[in-house]
């Protein structure tokens, strides 16, 4: 059955990149079209469409990189192509010279492909800070307030490097936060990268009175064992909180949970027995899925990423369309979520309709 999903999923690719590549060389193919042009412009990119899948089986970085940016251009190119080949057709009803119509929706689609793959890299790798003030009915024993700094989906590898990570502690430390939390996604599914690059001894250098939290997400995945992804993320200086919860010296509770995807995470009914209600609890689990059943167990705060806010248009429907917080702020009773966009990116590194960001949150007790 995988084998023919597999299989299906090949030769549709196969059909876009088809449909795609012939739509392009009747564009751009010159007046005297010679047959070396021809061959040029299919082995580029038959290389191009392949990359993605050679880069993810052999591992090689440059290849990796390669795929990243076809998959950007190859999806801009499936929303922009169909709506140039209809321009054309409508052209037709017009007295417009048929090669004209032909050469200007080529050079069209050519800059809008260009405009947007710069607009989304300065999305990227430009980080915002998104604001909320949250009053909670809930007080601690002695803070009036609480300021946490937060960001999830960082995806640190080879797009997502070691300066994405020094962009990421230049704009949390200018915050000056009392407890900075991570919730999942620190890795891009390899931890190499992030070793390679040193990127935990970056981290290293985060500054919060009450400390640094994280938890994990779906892609901090690798070859080995958990306990060694865990142990490279708090050599810089990082608690990670899996399935466990962590009394901060007596003022709040902080609650971190093993991701969705993980077979032998506990119900979050049996990981808050014994939690003291009477004090604030702040629940980081990467996924923003049950809500109500946070609001139930007594969760004043949940802290959640994955969705990156649909990173690129229109996949922001989709995350609407899915969750009931997809991105930003809403409250349930007493209970308040904040899903963030994400700092980094999955794949491609750009954004379009969503903007790389860290998160301010200034809590007052009542």
């Amino acid at each position: 059955m995988l084998i023919l999903i597999l299989i299906i999923a090949l030769l549709l690719y196969g059909g876009l990149v088809y449909y795609i590549g012939w739509r392009g060389y009747r564009w751009l193919r010159p007046e005297s079209s010679s047959r070396r042009f021809k061959i040029l412009y299919s082995l580029v990119l038959v290389l191009a469409a392949s990359s993605l899948i050679v880069g993810r089986m052999s591992g090689l970085t440059f290849i990796n990189i390669v795929g990243a940016y076809w998959m950007a251009c190859f999806y801009l190119l499936l929303l922009l192509v169909p709506l140039a080949h209809i321009t054309v057709i409508l052209l037709r009803l017009t007295r417009l010279p048929r090669h004209i119509t032909h050469k200007w929706a080529g050079i069209v689609t050519i800059g809008l492909v260009v405009f947007f793959l710069i607009y989304g890299t300065y999305n990227a790798y430009s980080p915002v800070v998104r604001n909320y003030d949250i009053k909670m009915e809930k007080g601690s024993l002695t803070l009036d307030s609480l300021h946490i700094a937060m960001a999830a989906d960082t995806h640190f590898g080879l797009l997502s490097g070691k300066n994405h990570a020094e962009r990421l502690v230049k704009e949390m430390n200018a915050l000056h936060p009392d407890i900075i939390l991570l919730p999942g996604d620190l890795f891009d599914d390899d931890i190499q990268p992030f070793l390679d690059q040193k990127i935990d001894q970056t981290l290293s250098k985060l500054h919060a009175s009450y400390g640094v939290y994280a938890s994990l997400g779906n892609h901090d995945r690798h070859d080995g064992t958990i306990k060694e992804l865990i142990e490279a993320l708090e050599q810089g200086g990082i608690t990670i909180l899996y399935d466990e919860i962590v009394d901060v010296q007596g003022q709040f509770t902080l609650v971190g949970r093993k991701d969705r995807i993980d077979h032998d995470r506990r119900p979050l009914d049996s990981l808050m027995n014994g939690v003291n209600l009477t004090r604030p609890t702040i629940l980081l689990d990467h996924q923003p899925y049950e809500l109500d059943k946070a609001q139930q167990a007594g969760v004043d705060l949940m802290l959640s990423g994955h969705t990156h806010g649909g990173q690129v248009f229109p996949g922001n429907l989709i995350t609407d369309a899915i969750y009931e917080n997809d991105r930003g702020y809403l409250q349930k009773g007493q209970m308040h979520s904040i899903v963030t966009s994400g700092f980094g990116f999955w794949g491609p590194p750009i954004r379009i309709g969503t903007r790389s960001e860290v998160v301010s949150i200034q809590i007052q007790f009542e």
